[in-house]
């Protein structure tokens, strides 16, 4: 059976709505590190929206600062848009809508007797293989990878960047796809060829033959639609809602985290583990937990009871400090996440 797996670089308008929301919480955890944030946001041309709930010891007066910084850390700052002009997103020309408000006292009651801030299910899956995902994701995400590297130093190639590698049945490379803007059409076989240590039966780079407009003037971006390619993209059920919007009390971004530990943890010998949570909003306790390992077509099912207190969980994984913008640009699985007394983990 043929298996696909998409990947997008942070310079896709929709990971560039979710980084500049992990940016702003970062920065708002550098001011009160038990803030609660929920913002989302849509970037249009030159338009960026932001909406949500946030409660805190924090300032928003520099957040128009905080979106244009978050942009040049992608690689959209003055000089890109020097070189690609109405093609592209141009940070000369952002315009900032606050629509940001304070968070439901209901929510905070909870959340202050170390409850959880949502209620939600969530999907944690780990397989045999590089980086514990399957192999056409894996090779998906490092293609993607490479490419924006080389992009972020080329006055040719763009950053709005999207990979797709379909795999035979013998686990072989059939299809590479790639769109990547380019001025000038450059041959990126060999670097394709390369980065992924074997030659695909067919190589695809930009489908239409012209791929100049990009970013948001293409575009609309939104937070949280790239669940697919942050995830696991067809190798399991998608659970929760989106992990960069949030702080770590909302569930999303922890109990994901969680998920994908405690799947690595149990994995061992076995071809696939997938591990099943739940939550309630102002309860610490999950209603339910499940490990599901699969070995040469056995399925076996473990139930899971998991007490742990919101707070605890969100120490274990450093998550009360600014590493969001660091998670965005890694996403959740790409990470081996290894709690650090002091560090959070490591990658």
């Amino acid at each position: 059976m043929k298996r696909t797996a998409e990947a997008v670089s942070i310079g896709h308008p929709d990971k560039t709505a979710d980084y500049i929301s992990s940016y702003i919480l970062d920065r708002l955890i550098e001011q009160d590190p038990h803030v609660h944030y929920a913002v989302e946001v849509m970037i249009k041309d030159n338009n960026v929206v932001l909406g949500g709930e946030i409660k805190g010891n924090v300032s928003l007066s520099k957040v128009e600062d905080y979106v244009k910084e978050a942009l040049r850390e992608i690689g959209y700052d003055e000089h890109y848009a020097e070189i690609w002009g109405n093609y592209a997103i141009n940070i000369n020309k952002i315009k900032v809508i606050n629509m940001i408000g304070q968070q439901s006292a209901d929510i905070n009651k909870g959340i202050e007797a170390d409850g959880w801030g949502d209620q939600g299910v969530f999907v944690g899956y780990a397989c045999q293989g590089e980086g514990h995902i399957n192999r056409e994701l894996f090779l998906a995400r490092k293609l993607n990878a490479a490419l924006y590297e080389k992009a972020i130093t080329s006055d040719n190639l763009g950053l709005d960047i999207k990979t797709q590698i379909t795999l035979n049945d013998l686990n072989g490379i059939e299809t590479s796809i790639v769109a990547i803007p380019m001025l000038i059409d450059e041959d990126l076989t060999k670097f394709i060829i390369e980065t992924l240590g074997e030659e695909p039966k067919r190589i695809i780079v930009n489908g239409t033959g012209t791929y100049q407009y990009h970013s948001s003037i293409a575009d609309c971006g939104v937070t949280g639609r790239k669940l697919a390619c942050d995830f696991y993209s067809t190798a399991c059920p998608i659970g929760g809602g989106s992990p960069w919007t949030k702080d770590a009390s909302k569930a999303d971004v922890t109990l994901n985290i969680y998920a994908r530990y405690l799947a690595t943890e149990h994995l061992g010998d076995n071809d696939e583990c997938f591990v099943y949570l739940s939550s309630c909003i102002g309860k610490s306790e999950l209603p339910s937990g499940l490990i599901r390992t699969v070995k040469n077509g056995v399925v076996t099912n473990s139930p899971l009871v998991c007490n742990q207190k919101p707070n605890t969980l969100v120490k274990f994984f450093g998550l009360d400090r600014p590493i969001y913008t660091k998670l965005c640009r890694k996403t959740l699985q790409v990470l081996t996440i290894v709690p650090i007394q002091g560090d959070g983990f490591v990658a």
